[in-house]
């Protein structure tokens, strides 16, 4: 499976119901989970200590595991209302799904930093997908407002990485 086929599966999966795909073929073997994956996920935890209350009265550690699902949903919304609020700002999006970094090593300084001109061609970040380390390049040359992940955190198809003031 080449690496065009396996963005446009990304991309039609993205489109469809399914929360999870995965696909083994001899040695190759895929899977993909969708943003449905984390909100079915999320919905079945948050179910948990209402069906059992005895449950979370004995582990009072089980009544955590919800808490960091809801606070993740402000910062999806503040995101969201950032990103909305400033329509005068261009988004630079996530091509792939794999794991954000901001800089080639754990030594080096990031690619880009929030003040910093950039033009289109420029490289904002890495995304490691499958083991390999995809170079993400500026579509568009302005100052970057926003840095939208934080480094080392797995990203969606589509997820905006950084907000941009155009030129």
């Amino acid at each position: 499976m080449t690496f065009q086929e396996i963005q446009e599966l990304i991309r039609l999966l993205n489109k469809s119901n399914l929360a999870e795909f995965k696909l083994e073929n001899g040695d190759f073997k895929l899977a993909i989970r969708t943003a449905l994956y984390r909100e079915t996920k999320t919905s079945h935890v948050a179910a948990m200590p209402v069906s059992a209350p005895a449950f979370a009265q004995e582990a009072p550690a089980a009544p955590a595991a919800p808490a960091p699902a809801a606070a993740e949903k402000p910062a999806e919304a503040t995101a969201k209302k950032d990103a909305t609020a400033g329509q005068q700002y261009k988004e630079i999006k996530s091509p792939m799904v794999g794991t954000f970094y901001r800089s080639a090593t754990p030594e080096k300084s990031a690619y880009v930093e929030v003040g910093q001109k950039i033009k289109k061609g420029d490289v904002v970040c890495i995304i490691e997908a499958m083991k390999l380390f995809n170079e993400i390049e500026s579509e568009i040359g302005g100052t970057i407002v926003k840095v939208m992940v934080d480094n080392a955190l797995p990203v969606e198809y589509d997820q905006v990485l950084f907000l941009v003031e155009p030129d």
